[in-house]
Parts: structure tokens; sequence; C-alpha cells
């Protein structure tokens, strides 16, 4: 089949290295991977099993991976990616667990917006897979997912294992977190069915789809040949456009606004849009607002960016800008509803909405968020309606709107802090493109300063602890011969939890630097439980219990080096991060994992914690 052009998917994040990405780079970003796991060439030139069908499929869709567990459901498949397709385009990246095979191309769809491929094995992998797949869905990222069954003729099945690895309606586990799901019984349908999960996938709003594939109709001689077709044909673009009149509305309340607002929400990692929404919130005089939620929307060092982002709670700065507002735009803001709720509600501020996330709820996740009240909506991407916007504006009289003073958090001496951490990091990368592929709960988003669509690509989506590594590993993946250095801060319990995912990095050559900011303690949690202690007039001195990483303290480093990376620390005093990090950054450059471990004093900015630990809302 031939390949299908990326052109008229998901009209989201596009193309990830929109200005720097030639030909000859993308050559040498895939050529070390394209290089290892070869197999013995096998010699089989035309689909000869219901499995080879999948896998042409598969290739039409032009997936360069698929992160996988290997098992025997999928036996079928695994052969023909490796006999039939040689292990090329797809090619597959073996992961030590299911989350990491998901969380990998949730990572990948970051970087490129485009859907990567996950396989998981059966039932079993599909519920060790749930908790990544979620994080995708509420991230509103694309990937394709191939499951598999034990035979559906129960007359077919093996004694036991096929018994308990076969279950009836197996996407109804994820149902309620997927775009789409489909369980073909023939190879023709299975061709259709992966054609339409990539379609589906990154058609916006993306998100994940699910093809259950019958272990039986995979092994199964094709009874005659299949015809091929020309898959571009079954992968129409969809593109949303702004409604004019819709566009004349928001405008006029824009223009006549005295204090604009733009709430820079779910956007593209698209160069030319970023510079489309500064150009249009300059026109417009409008103040900005980002979230950490989510990946970088504004340059957040820009005179009209209002307050440093966060993941949980709005600096004051933030809330104010939001509260004093009159008119607000948002361009997809992941919860309308619950910012206004935070700073006290906004009755008087006429709200526009531009969004296609309407297309998504269900009854299932209230990952939505609250209904917000809207005065005009756009039903559109914002990519579409910002340059419409821009255009409709025309020109206008400079707005005075006095610059918003942005200045790194004030370091103090004694403990190890988080601000420490990222103060000496900021300047161990110096000026050299850099991608915070992902954050600690604990980041300050005053730290470090967001100036391109890449320059940080979100938190995990759904809350899912663990899922910090995989995500990076594929951000990484993504980013590899862009130039650009791939950086994560992770916690120590989302580092554990997903730590396998540095043998893939490792395995397959993929740079990334991680610097765990290892409070050894869930301290997330810590504040919980003094919140409540605090409700209920209990002592706050317990919050600790059942709760520290501790005696004995975990091997970060070491942990690190039995999966193929370079450990480095514990670095427990901040006079040693320089040369720490610089060590680290240089192994990367050469092609390697590094991981720092950093023991941090357990601490949020004053906001979360105050928003985490007063008695009540």
């Amino acid at each position: 089949m031939p390949p299908i052009a990326r052109d008229g998917l998901c009209r989201g994040p596009k193309v990830p290295h929109s200005k720097h990405d030639s030909a000859k780079s993308k050559t040498a970003r895939d050529a070390g991977i394209a290089a290892l796991d070869r197999p013995v060439p096998a010699g089989v030139n035309t689909a000869g099993f219901g499995s080879d069908v999948v896998a042409d499929a598969l290739r039409a869709l032009d997936i360069p991976y698929i992160a996988l567990n290997p098992g025997a459901s999928y036996r079928g498949l695994h052969d023909s990616l490796v006999n039939y397709l040689g292990n090329e385009r797809p090619q597959m990246l073996l992961c030590l667990h299911e989350e990491a095979a998901i969380a990998i191309a949730h990572g990948y769809a970051k970087v490129t917006g485009k859907a990567m491929a996950a396989a998981v094995h059966s039932n079993v992998g599909l519920m060790h897979a749930t908790m990544a797949i979620f994080n995708a869905w509420c991230d509103r990222m694309p990937m394709v997912i191939l499951g598999a069954t034990g035979p559906v003729d129960a007359v077919k099945r093996r004694p036991w294992i096929d018994w308990i690895h076969t279950a009836r309606d197996q996407g109804a586990l994820i149902r309620g977190y997927t775009k789409w799901d489909d369980q073909p019984a023939s190879p023709l349908a299975a061709r259709e069915a992966v054609l339409r999960a990539g379609w589906i996938a990154n058609t916006a709003p993306c998100g994940p789809t699910y093809v259950n594939l019958d272990a039986e109709m995979q092994e199964s001689k094709l009874a005659e040949p299949v015809a091929p077709i020309d898959g571009k044909r079954f992968m129409p673009q969809v593109d949303s456009a702004a409604p004019a009149a819709q566009i004349e509305a928001a405008v006029s309340l824009l223009r006549n606004a005295k204090h604009p607002l733009i709430m820079a929400g779910r956007v593209s990692r698209d160069l030319d849009a970023w510079n489309t929404r500064v150009s249009f919130a300059e026109r417009l005089g409008a103040r900005v607002v980002t979230d950490m939620k989510i990946s970088a929307s504004f340059p957040t060092d820009h005179p009209l960016h209002a307050g440093a982002p966060g993941i949980i709670a709005l600096t004051p700065e933030t809330a104010e800008a939001i509260r004093i507002s009159d008119v607000i735009l948002s361009l997809d803001w992941v919860d309308v509803a619950g910012t206004l709720k935070h700073v006290g509600g906004n009755g008087n501020a006429k709200i526009i909405q531009v969004s296609l996330d309407h297309h998504l709820h269900n009854g299932w996740s209230m990952d939505y968020q609250g209904l917000p009240p809207v005065d005009v909506f756009i039903a559109c991407e914002p990519d579409a309606a910002v340059p419409a916007l821009l255009g409709a504006l025309g020109p206008m009289a400079p707005r005075t709107v006095a610059p918003v003073r942005q200045e790194f958090p004030k370091l103090a001496d004694g403990k190890l802090t988080v601000d420490h951490l990222a103060d000496h990091l900021r300047r161990a990368v110096g000026e050299r493109p850099t991608s915070l592929t992902h954050v600690s709960l604990s980041w300050n988003g005053a730290s470090w300063p967001f100036r391109h669509p890449l320059d940080y690509l979100g938190s995990d989506g759904g809350g899912g602890v663990g899922g910090g590594p995989g995500i990076s590993v594929g951000a990484a993946l993504a980013l590899k011969g862009s130039g650009r250095l791939a950086v994560a801060v992770c916690g120590d319990g989302d580092f554990m939890m997903g730590v396998t995912a540095i043998w893939t990095a490792a395995h397959y050559h993929i740079p990334l630097l991680i610097v765990v900011a290892n409070n050894r303690s869930f301290f997330n949690d810590e504040l919980h439980q003094e919140r409540v202690a605090r409700m209920r007039n209990r002592p706050v001195e317990n919050r600790w219990v059942g709760q520290r990483i501790s005696d004995p303290d975990i091997d970060i480093a070491g942990i690190a080096r039995a999966q193929g990376a370079i450990g480095f620390g514990p670095v427990t005093a901040s006079a040693d991060l320089d040369a720490v990090f610089a060590k680290a950054i240089a192994a990367v450059d050469a092609g390697s994992v590094a991981v720092v471990d950093v023991r941090v004093e357990p601490g949020y900015t004053a906001a979360m914690t105050a928003a985490m630990t007063r008695k009540s809302d």
C-alpha cells in the first residue's frame, strides 16, 4: 500500500521542527535507531497472512515507530512487523512495561502532533496500559493502540492461557477515554480499522484509538491475495474553519474591551502559529496567561504575559489579571470554569471560547471540567481562529499596557531547593535550544522562560504519577537530531514508577537528560494530609507518616545505571550542581541518557502550598 501523506490529519500540533528540520537532519535523527535490531532478511514480499495485511495498513499510516511489550496474543503481528516489513516503518521499540510503551507514544505526539503506534498484549497488557492511555486522552494527544485477544472462537483456544487472556468486548476497558475502538474479524476489516484508527486519532480534537486483533485472524493464511488500495484516499483532510459571524462578534467584544485577556491553552507546536498569537496579543494590547498543565503557548517573559504559569494554583499576578478583565478569549483553555472559580469568579467578563473539545465529552470521564459561561463560541481550532481574529481586528490605536516585570525566584543560602536546581540547570544549558519534556509538581514557573513552542511540552495530562519518564523518552525520540536538548525534571515518586522507560531510551540511543527533584517523599500527599488534619484540628506534624521515601533512601543514580543510563549523584549541595550538570549534559551530547539525583528540600511555590493546605475552598 502506498504511504499516506501526513498532511490532512490532526490540524493541532504540526511538524515538530518547522524552522530547522531539513531532510538531512531528519535522516540523521532516524539513522541511529534504524540501524538497531535489524532482522535477517526473510525474503517475504507479498502478504500471506492476516497480520501481514495489518502491518501493511500500519505502514500506510506512515507511522515510524511502534512501542510495545511483547505478548503471544499478537505474535502474528509481531512476526509480520519483523519478517514481512523488516522491522522498518514502523520499527519496534521494545519496552519493559505497557505503561512505558503508551507513555513513549504520548511523548512523541507532544512534539510532532502525530500519532505513533503502541501494541499491548491481550487484556492483561491493556490493563497495565490504562493509566497511560488516560493520560494521553486528557492531554488530547493522538496515538494508535493495537491490542489483541486470544482466539474469539473458543474451540481454537489453548488450554488455560488463551482463556484467561481472552475477554468479551475488550475495548470496553478503555472506551471511556479513547476516541474510537474496534475488533475486526477479517484481514480486510482489520485494514480498514487501522486506517480509520489513524484518521480518527489524528483528527482534531486528537486522542487515542484502539484496535483489538483476534489471534486467529492474525495467524490465518489469506484465502486469496488482498488487492492494494490507495491508502490516502481513506484519510481525508479535515480542516476546521472559523465561522465569520462568530469571528465578527468576538472582534466586536475585543475591540471595545478595556481590559482584554487571552487564556492561551491547547495550541500547536507550530512556530508560525506561535508568532501569530504574539502579534494578535500585541495588536489587541491584551494580557495573556498560560498554564503548565499543557505545552508552551506564549512567551512567558513577554511584557504582556501576566504572572508565572503554574500547574495547579494561579500566582497572585495571574489571578488579578483574570479578575479585572472585561473580555476573556479562551484559546482552548483547559478549565475555564475552574479558573474563574479559583479567582473568586468574574461575572462581569464576557467570555469567548475557541475550542473543538466538546466533541470528546462523554458520560464516563469528567476530564472536560466544569461548564463555563460563554458569550461567543467559535467551534474550530485556535490555530485557525487567531489569524481570522487578527485579520478582522484591523488596525487599532495603541493600547497603554504597563509591562509586567518578570523576575527569577530569589534564592536563599542554605538548603537545596527546586528553585536552586532550576537556576543552576538554566545556567548550565545556557542559550542552546532546550525542551523541558516534563517538570515536577514542585517546579516554579517563574524559574524558566518559554520563548518557543517546543521549550516546554506540558505535564502528563491525567495526573498519573509515573508518566514523566516514558513521556520524556518519547519526546526525546521525536527531538532526536533536531539540535534541541531534551531535559526532564521528575519527582522521585514519578521517576521510580516509570523508571523502566529509561532502558528503552538507552537501548535505542535516545539522548535525554533526566534530573530527579528528589524530596524523598510523596510530598503532594503530605500537603493533602496536612489539609485534612487542619480541617479536623489534628496534628499536622503527622503528615509525613506513610508518605516519606526513606530508611533506606533509594539509590536513584544506581537504578539509572541499572537501566543503561549514566547516573550522577546524589547531589546535596547547590555548589556542586554546576559541575554535575556540565558532565551530565556532555554525556547527553555524546548520545547517552543521563540521570542526576538532586536531593531537594520538600516544598512547593507559595501559591500552590496555600491552595493545598487551606482548610476549605
